[in-house]
């Protein structure tokens, strides 16, 4: 299996070490680890996990919305530097977060937009994180015209989501330990209506641990939790969940 988003890097999270939650994730099938970036701190961090663990992790470098600031173009320029030589898979995590504060809402969309460029000048994917701004993170997507695929991480809406989203891209969605929980709300009709062919695993560890982990802080390892949910929804087996997502994932970060 193949964790797409997890920040199991956070020293401040994992003080007993990342590694070792690289290798609980191995023992538990999940023999790769995509790390987004979202600051100049974090790809720090991140380059670090990736130089002792090559085999088994992957990098994505991008500014997260919650992190924008008036210095954003600087701070993406360094975060573009460090991560570079780590040969990143992906542009990410990027978007619109509108939940913890708005007043930044120019720049998100500005260095969004900047940043699905950058993706199309690298053919790199986009990770995106979208949280209360569906309609504003779409209508940047359509300006910047995207031409590489494109990620909805941490998807938690409803099937009528999927639809609107999908009449501006086809992208894939990222299905973490939400999906697990009891009010998970419209997750698993959405799920359906998206598809096994367009779901890809994830954790965004250390946060949303699946049940029955829930409460506990989240890892790579714990993945197959996510693994069997979905196959419960789609009437699928664990084994052809695990096989088509990590093909898909394959495919999108070109592992």
């Amino acid at each position: 299996m193949i964790d797409t988003h997890t920040h199991i890097y956070q020293s401040e999270s994992f003080q007993e070490g990342p590694e070792e939650a690289v290798d609980r994730a191995k023992a538990a099938g999940v023999d790769m680890m995509i790390l987004p970036a979202v600051d100049r701190e974090s790809a720090y961090e991140i380059v670090n996990l990736h130089n002792s663990c090559p085999d088994n992790t992957r990098v994505a470098m991008g500014l997260h919305p919650t992190e924008v600031g008036e210095d954003w173009e600087e701070e993406l320029d360094e975060i573009v530097q460090i991560l570079t030589p780590a040969n990143p898979v992906a542009i990410g995590e990027v978007g619109i977060d509108l939940y913890w504060d708005d007043s930044n809402l120019l720049l998100q969309k500005d260095a969004f937009i900047a940043q699905i460029q950058l993706a199309k000048r690298l053919n790199l994917p986009v990770i995106i994180h979208c949280r209360e701004g569906l309609d504003i993170c779409l209508e940047c997507i359509k300006k910047a015209a995207p031409t590489t695929p494109l990620i909805f991480h941490s998807f938690t809406g409803s099937p009528e989501d999927v639809k609107k989203i999908r009449e501006i891209c086809d992208p894939h969605f990222g299905i973490n330990g939400v999906v697990t929980f009891k009010n998970s709300g419209y997750l698993p009709a959405a799920i359906k209506e998206i598809g096994v062919d367009r779901i890809l695993l994830e954790t965004d560890s250390p946060y949303l641990a699946p049940v029955p982990k829930r409460g506990r802080r989240n890892e790579s390892s714990y993945i197959p939790y996510v693994n069997q949910k979905i196959a419960e929804i789609l009437g699928l087996t664990p084994e052809d969940v695990d096989r088509i997502t990590t093909n898909n994932a394959k495919n999108i970060f070109k592992i």
